[in-house]
């Protein structure tokens, strides 16, 4: 079994961008990809430089087009269930029960939102339910906007909207702002609304239907979803983790390199604040410092 240079948990786009640092060193790598890109869900990207408003899907096959075009990138579309080391190996298992070595060891294996179980918001993620204004802001032409209620996050969520639009935060039984920040809300005039929030309905907007019957139509919806990893390898491989507003990220240093010597992380898995341009600056910083390692024989 022909050992690689660098293996890859994850082929959006941090993955690819740490895969195109160390493909163009020379260095054999191997990307494993589950194809669950995060904003799969969204119709249009923004705030990428050059790739404003164009289908996350088609950022992503260009990419992986022009990656492929190196011959010592090895391309495998396979979920990674498990993971070992032994002494300079790493091992790793797809499900399909195929094994894989390398020397260095990239997690870009993504995360997974946790949404509120609220009927009618699932099937509208990323349509007009988000959770980036920054991403999906701008397109709602300052038509009125809402926040759900789900955790500490959301009155700082609420507090930035009004830059985008007139906003409303839903308490929803779950958030109760105090003294102090009732106040900040009231200078950006955010209104409140405490009635819970019964389902999510519309087409291209999202019309929240509270408990009392009333229905309040809005341009768009935000929440702060809680991440978890999408996958497992970071726990069996001992990597520590830190506790962030928003779930558990693997814990990295500006290398991108994790508490596990030769072990590095990028891209959602290892920032609370996920977007495509923070993803792809992590994961070329995950792959110089790969690299690096690999030539001065340090572990990360």
């Amino acid at each position: 079994m022909a050992i690689h240079d660098v293996l890859i948990v994850g082929g959006s786009y941090a993955g690819m961008a740490a895969a195109l640092q160390l493909t163009r060193a020379r260095r054999s790598v191997l990307v494993l990809d589950a194809g669950q890109r995060r904003n799969r869900f969204a119709k249009h990207a923004h705030g990428i430089p050059g790739q404003d408003g164009r289908p996350p899907s088609a950022i992503a096959e260009d990419a992986r087009a022009q990656l492929l075009k190196y011959p010592t990138v090895t391309w495998l579309d396979a979920t990674a269930r498990s993971a070992g080391c032994d002494g300079d190996t790493f091992h790793i298992q797809t499900e399909t029960g195929e094994s894989f070595e390398a020397r260095r060891l990239i997690l870009a294996n993504g995360v997974r939102d946790q949404l509120p179980d609220l009927p009618g918001l699932a099937e509208r993620w990323g349509r007009s339910v988000f959770h980036c204004p920054y991403c999906h802001g701008y397109e709602l032409n300052e038509g009125p906007i809402g926040v759900l209620g789900v955790n500490a996050m959301s009155v700082h969520q609420a507090l930035m909207l009004p830059d985008w639009g007139p906003t409303t935060l839903f308490t929803n039984g779950i958030v109760e702002p105090d003294a102090e920040e009732l106040r900040q809300l009231a200078a950006r005039n955010v209104s409140i609304e405490v009635e819970p929030v019964a389902e999510l309905a519309g087409e291209g907007e999202a019309i929240v239907r509270l408990r009392d019957g009333r229905a309040v139509e809005l341009a768009g919806l935000f929440l702060v979803p809680t991440l978890e990893p999408a996958s497992p390898l970071a726990e069996q491989l001992g990597c520590a983790f830190e506790e962030s507003p928003v779930g558990r990220v693997i814990q990295t240093d500006d290398m991108q390199a994790t508490s596990v010597p030769a072990v590095f992380a990028c891209g959602d898995t290892a920032r609370a604040a996920g977007s495509v341009t923070f993803a792809m600056a992590d994961g070329a910083m995950a792959g110089m410092a790969a690299h690096k390692s690999l030539i001065f024989g340090e572990a990360g």
